[in-house]
């Protein structure tokens, strides 16, 4: 399904750019107001959280006039987790949730992830819709004067997010003992991630958590995790914990400053889901996750399937195959028994759960042995150059190179303006220069 303005993770772009400025998140909100207002009558209600960018002071307000407009009453709660955000759109019984935020891009991008009732991120199908409204007359969607919306700012929802993330563990649980590097990337965890590891007892080392407004993930988080390596082994810490921008992603290191990935992440808690009987059907990784990961759990006899890039299509064939484990070597990690979307400190919780006992990190993700892979980002003005003669036939030459070697994933990014390119197999070498082909074609 071709979208105007969403991509696989909600709206995103330069900031007073074509797709995000004041009057685009007026008719966002217009937009998205007039949907959700119609599929429930009784609570007109949406709630709005957002990280920690300065576009952040502009965009909030014209979002909220579109959805007030729109004839929808608004809770804004300031920088807050976007599952989080989630939480709290089911428990409060919104219409809908609205998280301002370009999750992991750097400070001068923002953007929009939307949720519906139920907590879930929306369908392609729903994303159209709202699309439709968006390119509509304005006049068409504004509410009569009497029935405009009203705002109101809730203070306590990091507090309250918190509450919700320690009642899915036992009140004995404690991390008394146990030193966290935490790296907050400077946004939206900033409050409650320090606030909920010191609340368990933990000796937590912060970085991340002096936000200005324009140092959201730059050389910090979860997409900079070498911080966290030395910072770890500096303070002789248990784990370092890294999330991003909107603290949705997770990526961790152990005590010895080594890198462990959502993949790896994926295939601890697998194994242990299934151990504990605790894990449903199977895990659900994507078209990125590292084919060490598969084999891993077919060897331990563990459904896995693939779905496309993007925590919402994981979620998606999470739920059409009843599975409660899935993820993204990125970060992105899916508790399905306690979340309906990724979330950091969630994750966090569930690893730290697991360490609790006095066992070390190294030894707790050392499940499988990677197969080498490179990815690769390559910057690109025209996304649809990967559809040129040129591409095309780079793509065809790498596919026969590799064919029964391993493989090869060409594709756009849908949050930056970026071609990615994946390349996977026992030979290093072959790799380094299938990628090399396409990086050509495509410069």
């Amino acid at each position: 399904m071709i979208k105007k303005y969403f991509g696989t993770d909600g709206i995103r772009g330069r900031v007073n750019g074509s797709k995000i400025n004041g009057e685009m998140f007026f008719k966002f909100g217009l937009a998205a107001g007039t949907y959700f207002k119609n599929l429930k009558k009784s609570k007109q209600t949406a709630i709005i959280a957002k990280d920690t960018r300065l576009s952040g002071y502009t965009l909030e307000p014209a979002l909220v006039s579109g959805l007030t407009s729109a004839g929808m009453h608004i809770y804004t709660l300031g920088p807050l987790p976007t599952n989080g955000l989630a939480m709290l759109t089911k428990k409060m019984s919104a219409n809908m949730g609205i998280m301002i935020t370009a999750s992991h891009n750097s400070h001068y991008d923002n953007g929009l992830k939307l949720f519906g009732p139920d907590g879930l991120k929306l369908s392609d199908k729903i994303e159209k819709k709202i699309e439709n409204l968006i390119d509509s007359k304005i006049a068409s969607n504004l509410s009569d004067p009497i029935k405009l919306g009203r705002v109101k700012r809730l203070e306590d929802a990091n507090e309250n997010y918190i509450k919700i993330l320690k009642q899915n563990f036992p009140t004995s649980f404690s991390l008394k003992g146990i030193k966290i590097v935490l790296d907050c990337a400077n946004g939206a965890g900033y409050k409650a991630g320090p606030k909920l590891l010191k609340s368990l007892g933990a000796k937590v080392f912060e970085y991340g958590t002096s936000p200005n407004g324009l140092n959201i993930n730059f050389k910090c988080g979860s997409t900079y995790p070498n911080k966290i390596c030395q910072m770890t082994k500096k303070r002789k810490a248990h784990i370092g914990i890294a999330l991003d921008g909107d603290a949705d992603r997770i990526i961790v290191c152990d005590e010895k400053g080594q890198i462990i990935d959502g993949d790896k992440i994926l295939a601890m808690l697998g194994e242990r889901w299934k151990r504990k009987k605790i894990l449903k059907g199977g895990v659900i990784g994507t078209l990125m996750s590292n084919y060490g990961l598969e084999e891993f759990f077919k060897k331990n006899e563990i459904k896995f399937f693939r779905s496309d890039v993007g925590d919402r299509y994981v979620k998606e064939k999470m739920k059409k195959n009843k599975f409660n484990l899935g993820g993204e070597q990125s970060g992105h990690i899916i508790l399905g028994k306690f979340a309906t979307t990724g979330d950091g400190l969630l994750v966090a919780l569930e690893i730290l759960f697991s360490l609790r006992k006095g066992k070390k990190a190294s030894e707790l993700f050392n499940k499988f042995i990677p197969t080498p892979q490179i990815l690769e980002n390559v910057e690109v003005k025209n996304k649809s150059i990967i559809y040129s003669p040129k591409c095309i036939k780079a793509i065809s030459d790498v596919n026969k190179l590799i064919k029964n070697k391993g493989r090869v994933l060409v594709r756009k990014s849908g949050t930056e303006p970026k071609i990615r390119i994946m390349c996977e197999s026992k030979d290093s070498n072959l790799n380094k220069f299938c990628i090399n082909i396409i990086k050509k074609s495509i410069r």
